[in-house]
């Protein structure tokens, strides 16, 4: 067995018609929207594209992703993979027979980026870990963003306690440090649309 491959296979059920669903899978811009793992996207070409993606695990992937085959007929939207995670991804979405979606996932994948590599033999269980909540966390997302409701929010991060009640007025600003709210840090280029 090789750790640096994987491959995942997964289908997601959704209240939604399959021309729906496959039109906003197939709007890859669109992703930041409602996959909150989706940080950022920006086309590279008429048909590729980056994808910035950061899941539970601290670090951030930029995934290349041009297009290999696009058949909504079939249902079937086929993209290269290249950059941090090399191989290839796959949609096939049909009717479940009851109003509704499946959508079939389906990658083989190996990464590119040193670390995960140097990793992969301990860590494979936490890289599938991460993948597992990135795509439960798109599910749900897609099916909100289908169902026209607010937005996920993105990747959890800890809640600031509020803070405590002024006992007298400020006479000055508190000092400001760069690194009292982190901002993520995304490679020149990428664009994260407004959610709705």
């Amino acid at each position: 067995m090789d750790p640096n491959h994987y491959r995942f296979r997964g289908v997601w059920r959704l209240a939604a018609p399959p021309a729906a669903v496959y039109a906003a899978l197939a709007d890859v811009a669109a992703y930041p929207r409602w996959w909150p793992e989706i940080l950022a996207v920006r086309q590279t070409g008429p048909d590729s594209g980056e994808a910035l993606v950061r899941a539970l695990l601290p670090y951030h992937l930029v995934i290349g992703l041009t297009e290999v085959r696009r058949d909504a007929g079939a249902g079937v939207l086929e993209a290269a993979m290249s950059g941090d995670l090399t191989g290839w991804s796959r949609w096939t979405v049909a009717a479940d027979g009851a109003g509704g979606t499946l959508a079939l996932f389906e990658e083989d994948t190996r990464p590119a980026k040193p670390l995960l590599r140097r990793l992969a033999l301990p860590a494979r269980p936490l890289f599938r870990a991460n993948h597992a909540v990135m795509m439960g966390r798109g599910r749900r997302g897609l099916a909100a963003y289908l169902a026209g409701l607010p937005p996920t929010p993105p990747s959890p991060s800890p809640a600031a306690p509020p803070p405590p009640p002024p006992t007298a007025p400020p006479t000055a600003p508190p000092p400001t440090s760069p690194q009292a709210s982190p901002q993520p840090r995304r490679p020149p280029g990428f664009t994260r649309p407004d959610r709705p």
